[in-house]
């Protein structure tokens, strides 16, 4: 996911994450957290992009605990860049798994002992087995369960079957699709080839952003039948040739209106009505809803791309520091943080806190695919939808389980960010 859209989300809400922590002194005081008291108090640099980095967040957590959380914001290649170049530089590490692959094999990562997380078993099977409601999902890219777990705590490989460490404790995830304008398109949309239909000509848009963009193309290549990829995460150069070949046609022919970076941008493209068909991720759909108009986060038959993050801690990290690590994590499993991640559409790691933080009604609607009870409204009061309707892609088994790849980094993304490149020119 990209960075602009972490900002955005993060500035949109500072209301809904101060109500969100409202009560976690008293959690506290209950000792459900052991406190890390001192004359000295512990200051945790979390390095990350911003979708987690939330100023009320920092202050809440340091009065419930005395422990501050000084925020270090960059992008998402320059997570990787830090965590392989400079693990002094962190104490708590934000990053996504794909990156993993980049990050574990220097040994800069600590394996996160399980038995100091209170609700690691709690954790949702789609991260540990790859499973939902009992079912495999589509595990093309970097599934998580390929990169969760660590041989062992100073482990630089990756374990093939689960074990006590953990790369990272997932924090988010979602799974996205197609964005549209049912209201100008008119008729049912239920593949990813549609992006590529002459229909759209002129009022289509892609996501500019190589690693996640050419998923996406693959996605449509596979839907129109021109080519079925072994792992789209992770294509030869035969296969990026082929996709980036699809797409530079289409751009020809002037199937696109817009490449698009930011967030912002994919949401003005769609209220304008400029394009009616694009990539798109979900809070994006979400604020062009709160302008009135209609918008869909479509569910296609082929399934939908997910990616995931999680927190790390740096292999240098000792003593107090490391008690004050483990014990912002295990703080944020708790449900609060949980539960605003799933009103914003997105989907926390242990669903059991979170569930226990939401009201039945928005849980029903968010979470169980029902009809809203009443209205349902974004963390800054907008409503998102009206009393009556339902989530687009259903219930939380049926969307998540319905993934058909992961965002990934390929062994060849050298070559490809180099075609994609020719592709914005062509």
């Amino acid at each position: 996911m990209a960075d602009d859209l972490k900002d955005t989300l993060t500035n949109a809400a500072p209301v809904q994450r101060r109500s969100l922590l409202k009560g976690t002194a008293g959690i506290l005081a209950a000792g459900m957290f052991p406190a890390v008291h001192s004359a000295e108090p512990i200051v945790l640099r979390y390095l990350g992009t911003a979708v987690n980095q939330d100023k009320a967040i920092g202050e809440k957590f340091e009065k419930d605990t005395g422990i501050k959380i000084q925020y270090v914001a960059v992008t998402t290649d320059d997570v990787t860049k830090r965590a392989v170049t400079a693990p002094n530089s962190f104490d708590l590490i934000d990053t996504e798994y794909f990156s993993l692959k980049n990050i574990v094999p220097t040994g800069n990562l600590k394996g996160i002992d399980t038995k100091r997380i209170k609700n690691a078993d709690k954790i949702t099977t789609l991260f540990t087995t790859g499973m939902v409601a009992g079912k495999a999902v589509g595990d093309q890219g970097t599934a998580p369960k390929k990169t969760i777990f660590l041989e062992g705590e100073k482990s630089k490989v990756f374990a093939k079957s689960p074990t006590q460490f953990m790369s990272i404790i997932p924090t988010v995830y979602n799974a996205d699709t197609l964005g549209i304008r049912p209201d100008l398109i008119k008729r049912p949309i239920t593949s990813w080839a549609e992006l590529l239909n002459p229909e759209f000509k002129g009022k289509a848009a892609i996501l500019n952003i190589p690693s996640i963009g050419i998923m996406d193309a693959a996605m449509v290549v596979e839907a129109m039948g021109i080519y079925k990829y072994p792992d789209k995460g992770n294509m030869t150069k035969k296969e990026i040739d082929l996709t980036i070949k699809t797409l530079i046609e289409a751009k020809k022919q002037g199937q696109f209106r817009s490449l698009w970076k930011d967030f912002n941008e994919s949401v003005n493209l769609m209220a304008s009505g400029e394009v009616v068909i694009q990539s798109m991720w979900s809070p994006a759909v979400t604020a062009v809803r709160t302008k009135g108009i209609a918008c869909t986060f479509q569910p296609l038959k082929e399934g939908y791309r997910a990616w995931a993050s999680g927190f790390g801690i740096p292999s240098t990290l000792s003593g107090r520091k490391l008690d004050g690590a483990y014990e912002f994590i295990n703080w944020f499993l708790d449900g609060w943080a949980g539960a605003y991640l799933n009103r914003q559409g997105y989907y926390s790691a242990v669903l059991e806190t979170a569930k226990a933080k939401m009201e039945a009604y928005e849980w029903a609607y968010w979470m169980e695919g029902k009809p809203a009870a009443q209205d349902i409204k974004s963390p800054t009061g907008d409503v998102l939808a009206k009393k009556g309707e339902v989530r687009d892609g259903g219930s939380y088994e049926q969307r998540m389980g319905g993934i058909a790849c992961w965002n990934a980094v390929m062994d060849e993304n050298a070559y490809m960010v180099k075609k994609w490149n020719e592709f914005v020119a062509a």
